[in-house]
């Protein structure tokens, strides 16, 4: 089947998209970042043996793997982006995208800065390259020499980086970059590229940061030519300032936002609104999706807002009529499911 994000690109590179050519991604790789707590807070299921509800009890594997086969069937989003486990599961063993319209990718990497694991301080120190993920597994589910065969897992991934103003960090993660891009290359793998802002402090005004970024992505991108480069990106958003720029300076890069932390309702519907409304050309939303009340009636007003369909506000009036239509009692009153937050830009 035709993939939705494939016609979507092509359109946007032709200048030809409509704001129904808007891309958007259910990021379901948290469990290659938060471990266990990944398929989020199970508020019916029992607690383990010797827990209880202040440890937190969570929603199992299989779990997380019905809702992805929900998010599948239900059809609405561009991408699935996956764990290589997940998609060998999903996708090599079940052959769920055979016939779907959406494409799935896998995280290629999984810098130190996505390890939140319970009593972990990783986040905090320096974001340090590391990969699990091999493009081989990812694309076939085993080691592989022939790679014109055609995929049966994925052949798009998520390559991270996150630059911190520290020389020996940021040296050490262009090279494992430069890196993957070879290998990608010469494996027929897709990429998108996730740039974070600094997972610690970069010793300048919290004002530049948006400007360190967008300075960061063109400069590590210049030397690379086409063949090498990302089909997309994926970075926080800074404000409609630093997305303007980058997206203005250079039309051909593709320019998407993530979502950050779940926050209310409000947030992630305007978050979408302003990224949109401001330039860029795709969202991934992870865990506004996984831990929202209803996730395919959420993902149904991202998509609505998208196409110009309903307003911020009122689509979460709409989203709490749902809920209260299909007996889900929300997690916030609709009052201050209303309000907008500050959400972090980053998974710690």
């Amino acid at each position: 089947m035709l993939k939705s994000l494939d016609q979507k690109l092509s359109r946007i590179h032709a200048g030809t998209a409509t704001a129904q050519d808007f891309i958007i991604a259910d990021a379901k790789d948290a469990d290659m970042a938060f471990g266990i707590t990944a398929p989020g807070p199970n508020r019916a299921g029992a607690c383990p043996h010797g827990y209880n509800e202040s440890d937190g009890c969570y929603k199992t594997l299989a779990d997380y793997r019905e809702q992805i086969r929900a998010v599948i069937k239900q059809g609405l989003v561009d991408i699935m982006l996956l764990s290589a486990s997940n998609v060998e599961q999903l996708a090599i063993e079940e052959k769920l995208f055979r016939n779907s319209p959406i494409t799935p990718a896998a995280r290629a990497n999984d810098t130190t800065d996505v390890w939140v694991v319970r009593g972990g301080k990783y986040p905090s120190q320096p974001s340090r390259h590391f990969r699990t993920a091999t493009l081989d597994h990812i694309k076939y589910g085993k080691l592989e020499t022939n790679y014109h065969r055609p995929h049966v897992g994925a052949d798009l991934g998520l390559y991270s980086i996150t630059f911190t103003n520290n020389i020996d960090w940021d040296y050490r993660a262009l090279e494992e970059f430069h890196k993957f891009r070879l290998e990608a290359e010469t494996k027929r793998f897709r990429y998108f590229l996730e740039v974070f802002n600094p997972n610690v402090d970069p010793g300048i005004d919290p004002k530049q940061v948006g400007s360190f970024l967008n300075d960061h992505i063109i400069r590590c991108l210049a030397g690379v030519t086409r063949a090498g480069r990302p089909v997309f990106l994926k970075i926080p958003y800074n404000g409609p300032g630093p997305l303007e720029e980058l997206v203005s300076y250079d039309p051909s890069l593709v320019v998407g936002i993530l979502g950050g932390s779940a926050g209310t309702t409000l947030d992630a519907f305007q978050l979408i609104h302003d990224a949109q409304k401001h330039g860029a050309k795709v969202a991934l939303f992870g865990r506004k999706i996984n831990l929202s009340e209803h996730p395919l009636a959420f993902i149904e007003f991202l998509r609505r807002i998208t196409d110009g369909e309903v307003a911020p506000a009122e689509a979460v009036r709409a989203y709490h009529g749902v809920l209260q239509r299909s007996g889900i009692s929300p997690a916030r009153p609709l009052e201050d499911d209303l309000v907008l937050s500050s959400t972090k830009q980053s998974y710690s």
